[in-house]
């Protein structure tokens, strides 16, 4: 009977808290968001969102796909790639902090009651597909489902998105259509995923038309077969998009330029024909290793890697 009874109670509190998201689309407290990061022991923002280092985005920014999925892979995080994205500045890569916003297909009654308390409790007076805009800090990425929607879908043409580039300097990854693409063109840096493009604009009046109601903003997300979390390090580029957990993202930066700075130095050889294929694609023998040390240490002001991980790297070397 007491089993039953705690499960009941547990049923009542998840019911009452996602019935407080619907009733607000309000943004998750901050308790609960470092609930549900448990794994992430930095710096965190005022809201509970985890904070990685705006050095750790710098160097984030040569990464690779693969090199990101290896390592989450390997720590058992199977979903957090998404692919078969259209592109804004395919050439660009797009690195940052996600910053989530859900929308379902338009309710009247649910976008009603939304609106009235935005627009009073929380002091908001714009629409609501702007009010996660409004967070937007530096280095984020808006990160959207807008459950694929198209015709009367689009919340994001040039005017939004010129406010997203102003306050984050990134773009978006967003699960629906978008409009005005030739404004968003028109900046450099506005590196951007979506699903589709469409010239119409979504409809937002509960007492006439409407295509999309605002549940969520900063919920755990679903993005495709990715989940995505407040904070997660979106990492965006070759047609793809990585959602990398925070307390991650070093462990994938460190991978990538070790395997980075391998690849340089069996390249090299090889084109020196100081080794074989062989010798360079299976294990390195510990001559090959001491070698690999010596060129990091004459190399170390040329590499393409921070000087100081270089010197942290060659400290855990016995050769």
């Amino acid at each position: 009977m007491t089993t039953k009874l705690s499960t009941f109670r547990k049923c009542l509190l998840f019911l009452s808290l996602f019935l407080a998201v619907i009733a607000s689309a309000q943004q998750i407290s901050k308790e609960e968001l470092i609930f549900l990061t448990p794994e992430w022991k930095g710096e965190r923002l005022a809201d509970g969102r985890p904070y990685v280092s705006d050095e750790i985005l710098k160097r984030m920014k040569r990464v690779t796909l693969e090199e990101a999925w290896a390592v989450l892979k390997g720590q058992n995080f199977k979903y957090q790639y998404e692919e078969n994205w259209q592109t804004i500045n395919p050439d660009s890569v797009l690195v940052g902090r996600a910053v989530t916003a859900v929308f379902v297909p338009g309710r009247p009654d649910i976008h009603r009651v939304i609106d009235e308390k935005g627009h009073t409790k929380d002091g908001r007076i714009k629409s609501q597909n702007a009010w996660t805009i409004d967070l937007l800090i530096k280095g984020d990425v808006y990160v959207v489902d807008q459950f694929g929607a198209h015709l009367d879908g689009p919340t994001i043409g040039d005017n939004l998105g010129n406010s997203i580039y102003a306050k984050t300097g990134n773009g978006i990854v967003y699960n629906g259509a978008i409009r005005d693409i030739d404004g968003l063109k028109e900046l450099e840096s506005f590196t951007s995923f979506f699903r589709s493009y469409h010239p119409s604009h979504h409809l937002n009046n509960p007492d006439g038309e409407l295509n999309t109601t605002l549940i969520g903003i900063n919920t755990p997300t679903r993005i495709g077969m990715a989940t995505v979390m407040p904070g997660d390090i979106v990492l965006g580029r070759d047609g793809g998009v990585m959602f990398i957990p925070p307390h991650l993202a070093e462990k994938v930066v460190k991978t990538s330029e070790i395997v980075r700075l391998r690849d340089m130095f069996g390249h090299q050889r090889l084109r020196e024909q100081k080794y074989t294929p062989g010798q360079i694609d299976s294990r390195w023998s510990d001559a090959i290793e001491k070698d690999f040390s010596q060129w990091l240490n004459a190399h170390i002001d040329e590499l393409p890697v921070p000087k100081a991980q270089i010197q942290e790297l060659l400290k855990t070397r016995t050769w």
